[in-house]
């Protein structure tokens, strides 16, 4: 079975894949040592000179962190990567500008985090640490096929497992190695050391946190142990100090609900969350000093500006109250139960007198802020309408505070403002403004009332009167004015001033700095923008937030303006702002307003703080969070009010007040009532004991007949109306009924219904099936018709490619290649479906998938092969269903034979009989049986009549069959049977006889033997009936033991079925992964389609605009060609009249010449019209009027200079009007030049912005050709990069470290390539081996032709020696007796004869000693090969028993086991007794064999000489 799928990019002859492209980022630094964030290089355009930065962030969304060096722990939070120093406790921060951190992942080697966005694209951003730069970013990295690959995987793994079993206390539930040994913590907070020495371990206990720990992290130099508990809080440990753990984090795992700067307002802030937890941080680094948690959900909060206190607001509307006047200890000091509405929002004044608490049902308290007055309850108001929003606005001159609040109208697209005031006079005279109940009257608040033209979602009022509204319907921020200039007809309605578009989404929140000179605008997008109040302009904006955290929930502004606090909906971040450049007359402004506010709150702050100091500390109740004080009435009675509301109060003390008041009023009416109904039930008395005839009825006693029938008609009113709600909340339930019928019941061919064992908890359900269309089925017709064209054409052209071929395989190798290519046809195709019921050869080759046509059909296919596979599974599982059946009615069957014979043995035994479930018979939910109403039924008057006729007659009925003669009759005589049956031996008895009454002493011979036959008779039959009982109780055991025996193999056969359909899903899913592979790419396909048609329908309209754009420059270039000669001819012309009037005057004196020259020159002062050529129209040229009147004005101003006052005193008049014609002629030709080089002018900047738009526009189309030319690219990556599923089998996957390995650089190739090459390289190891064998031989012969050589040398060297031995030879008695025997050659040869025969008896006793030996050690060698075998298995049991040994040494130092069993340990030792005397045994054994070859050595035979 496969255990893994792979899915890989086939790669075209183009490539594929995308390498990352490197960033580049800019580190900004905010405070000295708060969270810097270093923001992305070009993330927000800066706006104006004003920018808005980071000073801290803080929060702990989630327990995932890592460490990035040996000191430094690393984490997400909201839009933040913050780095926390353990050392230090100092933070610092990385914004993700794009939106919430996704991904996020540290590596400590390197230095390195990585995180993402969660963008629909998402882009991995990469930084280094300590420099925070960053490093790179990597785009279009997603491949979604990997979250559904972890989706199946999860998915199979669910069907694969079981539940989980209950772990024993304590539950370990992290753990970390080290060196030493192993850190272990869980539920009960204590962190454990286990060092381990060989196979003994000693315990340590290290930390004790009391808190549950989930997780223990280990920095990379093992010198410090982070331990995270379940709630958050993250401590730091350090094994070579052992010391206690430190705190690092105690922030909430809870969301932060709103925070507030503590007065006055530039050292510390607060902040609480959803859970109820209240932290103080310091504004200058954001370091955490402390936290309270109040044990309850809070909804709101708010720091007062008069005093070191916090209120916040819970759920079941009260109003806790903290002293904070130590930051590092905040404590509760009071609470207030205003009333069971949601404390909504608290708003303080500016002067701290009032504070505001907003709930729901347009209920809105007013409270005394200061501690002094222990936060009295002044009063409340009722609004009409839903609060939306809520603002205080403060008149710090004359001490008043208007509220104003903004109302939600469901019913028109309007919003309602109303503003009420509050003056001090409230706190001294209260009883005053308010009634009995502690409401407020109308008139003594102003109320004002105004009606504007759009709805909106949050308001704000300023001193003049000027309101700023974000709109609901539109991303506006309306500016309204309230005056009567600005009403419409309705004078109730206000129309708004101006719209100031707003580049958020969302429903949006307004806040106002607190001199008014800011608005703070947020919304659902996670931006804030900051806006000057007076223009509207936009001074800053920072994504503090992001959308996928729920945007931005609170913000809030330091009483300096230089902090703003943001906290997000659902990202659990706390970001602080300040601002790094600002101009210097707000930055005057906003110090000014600070120190005139801090110098009217300077005593009354030191004043309430005092107050508060003093107050005791309000104890919590651990049962209830309503406790509260008794409260003594005037009359004495004491109250408890644990569960009552201040409104409960108030209201209880006035129904307390009016019964007092009106107490003998009261007595009175209930004596008057006393004695009329005394009075009525006396006469009713008397009507019933008058005749019938005279008796009244009893509606005529009714004292008001007319309001009893108003009463009874409106109870039935109300009655009907009910009813109707009824009838109509069926209707509807019935309608719903029929719809999810249809849709999970009617449209199903194939109904879901389970099988279940008998005894086993196994249950196994079908596939439900919907029944398919005409048009899926035409469909499917259709592509399987069109597959089957495609694969004989593509047949024909194999078989014509392998007739052209020159090179045709073998019969033989074919066969061998179609077997390969079955056997490896399912982990090609990536699913086993072909297994189960799917023909997998109407589909396509994973690889030839490069059409859009083709992938559709795909899809098509892969869908009929799931379906057949659904269907077939099916089939078997309705057989299962049957034979389920067919044996409940088998069992059914034998326990009524069961019955039967515990009635016979007269033995009270519970029968166990199988049923049918609901989930194996589902069509049960449909009906309803009569057992499941728990109401009684109702039925109409003619029902009940018809049930009592019904029930009378089935009455009668049986009546009728009991009075049968027959029947009765035969029951009585003889039981109701014919003849006697076996199976009522049991009820048989023997009748004593008569006389047994009597005593023994009087009966005769005769009633002796009766009395004796009857006891033999009692016995035969007690004897009889105890063998049928042990025949009963034999079948009954059969009868047990069969159903037993054929349900276990039922449920056998369950249980086989429950493994293949656990094969199945694993089929179904492999299936459906290809489907979602395919269904991706044409995604892909399909959203590169519509680009590229987007980007061709630019192209046309770019390059329309670009023919209007030739043409238009093409104009420009002519008109300044035409404007160029006129302006070239009046400057020749007026330089001409320069050099002409020396010429012409050259009869004046030089002197005189001079000063002419001079007045010539001069020019006298007019005004010019200025002409703007960025608005000049280029087509238009200086009109002749505009010339002549600009000739007119000079000509006029020439009259004056040409009066003969300014006559150079000497010069002739004529020669003086001569000069004056001269000098307006020279005046009239440079006025002519300016004109044509202003024209000119005009002339080339246009065409100067023709030629800039033309360049632009080219720009604009290479641009986009080359965005055309990248999808054409992707597109054709896409056809040739496939996505091909594979098939692995369990244990072929294996990877050399953690790390995945960079397949970007494979290839896939056909399995035939890489068998034809190792068959290639076979083939040439064989030739190898064949050569190197033959130079083997020719070898071995050269070296036998040496050794023959060799050995004639030696035979020539003996022959050469006896020879010598010869000559050098003595007489000997040898050759005495050949010389003294006649015949030595007979002699010699009977000698030779003797020795011989004694030769060949010693070599026949050598041959067979030699043989004897040789067989001994052919036993040896055959024993040390059995010895050799044992001893690998004992090495291959020897190594399997230390692996053994080392996981059970794993186990016992995991679990903690310290028992370990005597018997265990005893088998132990005596397998190592065992394996030692085994070694022993092998050294002698070995020793012996050695022995053995040396004396067969000596008894081999050698080569004897004879001389």
């Amino acid at each position: 079975m496969a255990g893994a799928i792979a899915v890989a990019r086939v790669c075209g002859s183009r490539g594929g894949g995308d390498g990352g492209g490197a960033g580049h980022g800019g580190a900004g630094h905010g405070g000295a040592a708060g969270s810097r964030v270093i923001p992305e290089h070009g993330a927000w355009d800066y706006i104006q000179t004003v920018l808005e930065v980071l000073h801290w962030v803080q929060g702990f969304s989630n327990k995932n962190l890592a460490f990035v060096n040996n000191q430094t722990v690393c984490y997400p939070c909201g839009n933040y990567i913050l780095f926390l120093d353990i050392k230090t406790k100092k933070t610092r921060a990385v914004q993700c500008q794009t939106g919430q951190v996704g991904a996020f992942a540290a590596n400590a080697n390197r230095r390195v985090v990585a995180f993402s966005d969660r963008k629909l694209n998402p882009v991995i951003h990469i930084y280094t640490f300590p420099e925070l730069s960053k490093l790179t970013e990597l785009k279009e990295f997603v491949q979604k096929i990997t979250d559904v690959v972890s989706y199946v995987r999860r998915e199979v793994q669910k069907k694969k497992g079981g539940k989980p079993s209950n772990l024993e206390n304590p539950v370990l539930l992290a753990m970390a190695f080290c060196n030493e040994g192993l850190y272990a913590a869980g539920r009960e907070g204590v962190l454990i050391f286990y060092h381990i020495k060989g196979l003994q371990y000693e315990i340590k206990i290290c930390a004790d946190i009391s808190q549950p720990i989930s997780s223990l992290i280990f920095s990379p130099d093992y010198t410090s142990l982070l331990l995270v508990t379940d709630q958050g809080t993250v401590y730091s440990y350090r094994p070579a100090h052992s010391g206690e753990a430190v705190k690092l984090l105690d922030t909430s795992s809870s969301c932060f609900l709103a925070a507030d700067f503590l007065t006055p307002g530039n050292n510390y802030c607060v902040s609480v969350t959803i859970s109820g937890e209240v932290q103080v941080w310091s504004l200058e680094d954001g370091t955490f000093l402390s936290k309270l948690s109040l044990g309850i959900e809070a909804t709101s909060m708010a720091c007062c500006p008069s005093s070191n206190s916090v209120a916040v607001g819970t759920q079941i509307g009260q109003i806790y109250f903290l002293d904070v006047t130590k930051a590092e200890a905040p404590r509760v000091v009071h609470r207030t139960f205003l009333s069971k509405l949601p404390v909504l929002s608290l708003h303080y004044d500016q002067s701290g007198q009032f504070l505001i608490a907003r709930a729901t049902e347009g209920h809105i308290f007013i409270l005394d802020a200061r501690p002094s007055k222990l936060f009295q309850v002044l009063g409340y108001i009722v609004l009409a309408d839903e609060v939306l929003h809520l603002s205080v606005l403060s008149h710090l001159k004359n001490d008043q505070v208007e509220v104003m609040v903004l109302l939600n109208l469901a019913e028109v697209q309007q919003a309602r403002l109303e503003i009420f005031h509050l003056s001090s006079a409230i706190i001294t005279d209260n009883d005053k403004y308010v009634n009995e109940q502690g409401m407020f009257k109308a008139s003594d608040l102003k109320k004002e009332q105004y009606d504007l033209d759009c709805p909106l979602s949050s308001a704000v009022r300023l001193k003049d009167n000027i309101v700023y509204g974000y709109c609901t319907c539109a991303p506006f921020i309306c500016k309204y004015h309230f005056s009567e200039e600005n009403k419409l007809e309705n004078p109730s309605v206000f129309l708004s001033e101006k719209k100031i578009p707003s580049k958020q989404f969302g429903s949006g929140l307004l806040c106002l700095s607190p001199n008014s000179q800011w608005l703070a605008a947020a919304a659902k997008d996670g931006v804030l923008f900051i806006y000057n109040t007076s223009t509207l302009d936009v001074l800053a904006q920072k994504h503090c937030q992001s959308y996928q955290g729920g945007g931005i929930r609170s913000m809030a502004f330091s009483l300096d303006g230089n902090f703003i606090l943001v906290n997000g909906e659902n990202d659990c971040a706390l970001v602080c702002l300040k601002w790094k450049e600002i101009k210097e007359t707000e930055v005057e402004e906003a110090a000014l307003y600070w120190q005139s506010l801090r110098d009217i709150l300077n005593k009354s702050t030191s004043n309430e703080n005092s107050v508060l100091k003093s107050m005791a500390e309000w104890k919590f109740d651990a049962e209830s969070t309503s406790k509260s004080l008794p409260v003594t009435e005037e009359d004495g009675s004491i109250t408890n009010t644990d569960d009552l509301t201040w409104i409960g109060q108030r209201t209880q003390k006035v129904m307390r007040e009016e019964t007092r008041r009106f107490a003998y009023q009261k007595e009175e009416v209930q004596m008057g009532i006393k004695k009329l109904r005394e009075t009525i039930q006396k006469m009713m008395h008397e009507n019933e004991q008058v005749p019938d005839i005279e008796k009244l009825e009893l509606w005529e006693f009714n004292l008001d007949l007319e309001e009893q029938k108003q009463v009874q008609a409106e109870v039935e009113e109300d009655v009907a109306r009910a009813r109707k709600k009824v009838e109509m909340e069926t209707l509807s339930y019935c309608y719903l009924q029929d719809l999810i019928k249809y849709d999970c019941w009617d449209v199903m061919c194939v109904k879901e219904r389970a099988v279940k064992c008998f005894h086993i908890n196994c249950q196994v359900s079908n596939y439900p099936l919907k029944e398919r269309s005409k048009e899926e089925l035409e469909t499917l017709k259709k592509v399987l018709q069109l597959k089957k064209t495609e694969t004989a054409n593509l047949k024909a052209q194999k078989k014509n490619l392998e007739a052209d071929s020159e090179t045709a395989l073998s019969e033989e190798e074919e066969e061998k290649a179609a077997e390969m290519a079955d056997g490896a046809s399912h982990w090609l195709n990536g699913s086993l479906s072909s297994q189960y019921g799917g023909d997998t050869s109407i589909l396509y080759h994973q690889c030839d998938l490069h059409t859009k046509e083709q992938k559709l059909n795909q899809i098509i296919l892969l869908k009929e092969i799931i379906y057949k596979v659904k269907t077939a599974f099916n089939e078997e599982f309705d057989i299962v269903v049957q034979q389920k059946e067919q044996e409940i009615a088998r069992v059914k069957e034998r326990n009524l034979k069961i019955r039967e014979i515990l009635e016979q043995l007269e033995l009270q035994v519970e029968v166990w009989e199988p049923v049918l479930t609901d989930d194996e018979m589902p069509e049960r939910a449909l009906t309803v049986q009569d057992s499941e109403i728990k109401a009684e039924k109702y039925m109409t008057r003619e029902e009940t009549e018809q049930a009592e006729m019904l029930a009378r007659l089935e009455m009668e009925r049986r009546l009728a069959a009991m009075d049968d003669e027959r029947p009765r009759a035969l029951d009585d005589m003889m039981g109701g049977v014919l003849e006697i049956r076996k199976e009522d031996i049991l009820k048989m008895d023997i009748p004593p006889p008569s006389f047994i009454s009597r005593s023994e002493d009087l009966w005769t011979e005769e009633e002796k033997k009766i009395f004796e036959e009857y006891e033999k008779k009692v016995k035969e039959l007690n004897e009889e009936k105890e063998e049928y009982r042990q025949f009963l109780r034999n079948e009954w055991n059969k009868l047990e033991t069969s159903i037993k025996e054929t349900t276990k193999n039922f449920d056998e056969i369950v249980c086989k079925l429950s493994e293949k359909k656990l094969k199945l899903e694993m089929v179904i899913y492999q299936e459906e992964l290809k489907i979602v592979n395919l269904i991706y790419a044409l995604l892909l396909d399909e959203e590169l389609d519509t680009r590229e048609a987007g980007l061709h329908k630019f192209l046309m309209k770019k390059k329309k605009e670009k023919v209007k754009g030739a043409r238009k420059m093409l104009t420009a270039k002519y008109s300044v060609e035409a404007y160029t000669g006129p302006y070239k001819d009046a400057l020749h012309e007026e330089k001409s009249l320069e050099h002409g009037f020396i010429k012409q005057f050259a009869d004046v004196p030089h002197d005189l010449l001079e000063e002419l020259l001079h007045l010539y020159r001069h020019r006298p002062e007019t005004p010019r019209t200025e002409t703007l050529l960025d608005t000049a129209d280029p087509y238009v040229k200086g009109s002749p009027e505009d010339y002549q009147d600009a000739l007119s004005l000079l000509m006029k101003a020439m009259d004056e200079l040409d009066s003969p006052e300014h006559m150079p005193s000497g010069l002739d008049p004529s020669v003086w009007e001569r000069f004056c014609l001269a000098r307006r002629s020279k005046m009239e030709s440079e006025e002519l030049v300016k004109w044509k080089a202003l024209a000119l002018t005009d002339k080339q900047a246009c065409l100067q912005r023709r030629v800039n738009e033309n360049d632009k526009m080219k720009s604009e189309l290479e641009n986009i050709f080359q965005e055309l030319t990248w999808l054409k690219e992707e597109k054709m990556k896409l056809q040739q990069n496939v996505t091909v599923q594979f098939l692995l089998k369990q244990g072929q996957v294996e990877l050399e470290s953690t790390q995945i390995p960079d397949y970007s650089d494979a290839v896939l190739i056909d399995r035939s390539v890489v068998e034809e090459l190792n068959c290639a390289l076979a083939a040439q190891g064989e030739k190898k081996i064949t050569a190197m064998v033959e130079s083997k031989d020719f070898s071995k012969g050269i070296i036998q032709l040496e050794w023959e050589h060799k050995k004639m040398k030696m035979q020539i060297q003996d022959l050469k020696e006896k020879a010598r031995d010869i000559v050098i030879l003595p007489i000997s008695k040898d050759c005495q007796l050949f010389l003294s025997v006649n015949n030595y050659d007979t002699h010699i040869a009977q000698h030779l004869a003797g020795m011989e025969q004694s030769l060949g008896v010693m070599d026949k006793m050598h041959k067979k000693n030699v043989k004897k030996h040789q067989k001994k050690v052919r036993e040896l060698k055959k024993c040390i090969h059995l010895k050799e075998q044992a001893n690998y298995e004992l090495s291959l049991q020897l190594k399997e028993m230390l692996v053994s040994v080392s996981e059970r040494m794993h186990i016992f130092e995991a679990a903690d086991t310290r028992d370990i069993s005597k018997k265990i340990t005893r088998q132990r030792y005596q397998e190592i007794v065992k394996q030692k005397y085994l070694r022993i045994l092998i050294r002698e054994q070995e020793k012996q064999l050695a022995i053995l070859r040396s004396e067969a050595e000596s008894w081999k035979p050698r080569t004897l000489h004879i001389t």
